[in-house]
């Protein structure tokens, strides 16, 4: 089942947020609006404002702030994402050129500060101060995530440990923002916001390790980017970790991962990590992470929506495999 037939539920609001998208993205200066709008025309699973949807529609639901609340969460990841395109030097997202690609360094920064700064403009609309104060904290620890994954490139020796103190910043803790703001935006009890909290820390540590798990087993086709993009920038997600740790292999793919910028050796180190059931440990313990999200759904009033939820879940420890 795809995402888009498990949120067929909120597709009205969908559609409303991809309108609201287009209108935040505008600038006066026509290369800045092309520019911050290249990503969002690419597409995109539109997770986060999904799930701040879905948190918020079991309570004292209106679509406006929900909707609103869901813009500009996707327009926090844009902003990082097209960042992340000109650290990663990535030609491809989605499937399609990146901003980067199309425009370079300096247009692509000052797009992504351009989406940035009309997210923070989308949140101030919101009256809630909690979104803003909760989007602030979640920032700075997105970018602290990201300077610990540079500081760690190309490193062997970094620990289990490590990786999952990088994806909680990089990736679980905006997802959990989402769902904590829908259920606030939605005027749920302390208890729901705190359990869907919870649920969106574990479906994001989820997805994380299902996406470096793809970056592994996927074809570029399934990526939209290049097999083995991570692993050839030196960074090594948890299937690498773990077969590093193997007593076969792990000490000729250590060899390996030192001259891993190489088409070539990227080939034989992808190999030996498939080989080495690190990628099926992988796969274990984003399930392990899947259930702990769908048992925080527990304490929820029974309804389609959360339902809903518990379906995500699996979608996101089952996508493509």
């Amino acid at each position: 089942m795809s995402l888009l037939t498990i949120l067929e539920d909120i597709k009205p609001e969908l559609s409303a947020l991809e309108e609201e998208l287009q209108q935040w993205v505008k600038s006066p200066s026509p290369l800045l609006s092309a520019a911050s709008s290249h990503l969002l025309n690419a597409g995109g699973k539109r997770l986060r404002p999904a799930l701040a949807i879905l948190c918020a529609r079991p309570f004292a639901y209106q679509r406006g702030p929900a909707v609103r609340l869901g813009a500009a969460l996707e327009l926090v990841h844009m902003a990082t994402l097209v960042h992340d395109d000109v650290v990663d030097c990535s030609i491809l997202r989605r499937g399609q050129p990146t901003v980067k690609a199309v425009w370079g360094d300096q247009v692509s920064l000052h797009a992504g500060d351009h989406i940035f700064a009309r997210a923070l403009m989308c949140i101030a609309t919101i009256e809630n101060p909690r979104v803003a104060s909760v989007l602030a904290e979640v920032s700075v620890k997105m970018s602290q995530g990201e300077i610990t994954q540079i500081l760690t490139t190309y490193d062997p020796d970094q620990s289990v440990r490590d990786y999952f103190k990088r994806i909680r910043y990089k990736t679980a803790l905006l997802l959990s923002a989402s769902c904590e703001l829908g259920a606030t935006v939605g005027r749920a009890s302390d208890r729901a916001v705190q359990a869907l909290s919870r649920y969106g820390y574990f479906l994001g540590m989820a997805f994380q390790i299902t996406d470096d798990v793809l970056d592994i087993v996927a074809d570029a086709s399934q990526l939209g980017k290049p097999t083995g993009s991570d692993l050839q920038q030196g960074i090594f997600t948890l299937p690498v970790i773990l077969a590093l740790r193997r007593d076969s292999g792990g000490q000729r793919l250590r060899e390996l991962l030192a001259q891993v910028s190489e088409s070539e050796i990227l080939s034989e180190s992808l190999e030996m990590v498939r080989a080495s059931g690190a990628v099926e440990d992988s796969l274990e313990t984003a399930q392990n992470y899947v259930a702990k999200a769908k048992a925080c759904l527990h304490v929820l009033p029974p309804c389609e929506h959360v339902n809903v939820l518990g379906e995500i879940a699996d979608f996101v420890g089952n996508r493509d495999f």
